[in-house]
């Protein structure tokens, strides 16, 4: 199968980051206005497809929900005179839509993306520095355009001296990765 695209690569020319990519295991709620026997609730499928009535098989990984939305409207075009469509993401789950936070925290996870998400969210979210973290070491491992970039961020200084500067904002896909302090 091929890989599917990244959310910097999604939507060409317009911001990524307000752009959720739909990814496998996300839980999907169909909707199709004025057709209550066509709205479902769905899981999208480990092959990245999701089924509803009418619309077997329908490719959702990659896309956006308005894009899926268009899609199956299309599809449902052939049954229901002009249909609406809307797409909601009710469970997030796939590596799209999260930041992992690894090392030397509290509780080493991945932590569901949400727009606006900062450094600092993140580490709060999986409860801090552990005893040994050298934060001032920490990095973003971000993927670009297909390749790995990292991004240095001073922790220590942004919990404990309220360095601001460095509360940076996260992207959906990236790795917080906080070091172990040397002795």
């Amino acid at each position: 199968m091929p890989e599917p695209p990244q959310p910097s690569e999604a939507m060409p020319g317009s911001d990524s980051q307000a752009s959720y990519i739909i990814g496998p295991g996300d839980v999907l709620q169909v909707f199709v206005w004025r057709n209550p026997e066509l709205t479902a609730v769905v899981p999208v499928r480990p092959d990245g497809k999701i089924s509803t009535p009418l619309v077997e098989d329908m490719v959702a990984i990659g896309k956006t929900p308005s894009q899926l939305a268009r899609d199956i409207e299309g599809v449902l075009a052939t049954y229901v005179r002009s249909p609406q469509v809307n797409v909601i993401v009710t469970t997030p789950v796939s590596t799209f839509s999260q930041v992992r936070v690894i090392g030397q925290v509290a509780k080493p996870q991945a932590i569901p993306y949400r727009e606006g998400m900062t450094v600092l969210d993140a580490v709060l979210t999986v409860g801090g520095l552990a005893e040994f973290a050298a934060g001032n070491r920490a990095k973003i491992v971000r993927k670009e355009d297909g390749k790995e970039r990292e991004i240095r961020v001073r922790l220590d200084d942004l919990m404990n001296r309220g360095r601001m500067d460095q509360n940076l904002a996260l992207k959906p896909g990236d790795v917080l990765v906080v070091p172990e302090s040397f002795f």
